[in-house]
């Protein structure tokens, strides 16, 4: 193995999910500057995430409703100021 290429900074860290609240402790580089405390009782780097396979849709075979309703009102109302434009 070549040395000197490999990061000095591969540490376990904590990745919170923010959707489920599920936590994951997995060796990673990133950087951070909150920590947090593991099931053993030790604090490790954590990161916020906004997603994860714990809240994906494709991973939990749940879907989530978005605004639907709300973004086809804004596409007729687009639709009609742009056809009212067209006929002036």
């Amino acid at each position: 193995m070549k040395k000197e290429i490999h990061p000095q900074n591969y540490r376990p860290v904590i990745f919170a999910d923010n959707s489920s609240g599920d936590k994951f402790l997995i060796p990673s580089t990133i950087e951070t500057t909150e920590t947090g405390k593991w099931t053993d009782g030790k604090e490790y780097p954590l990161k916020p995430v906004e997603i994860s396979s714990a809240s994906h849709p494709f991973y939990t075979n749940q879907e989530k409703l978005m605004d639907a309703a709300g973004r086809v009102e804004k596409f007729k109302t687009r639709q009609s100021k742009q056809s009212s434009k067209a006929k002036k």
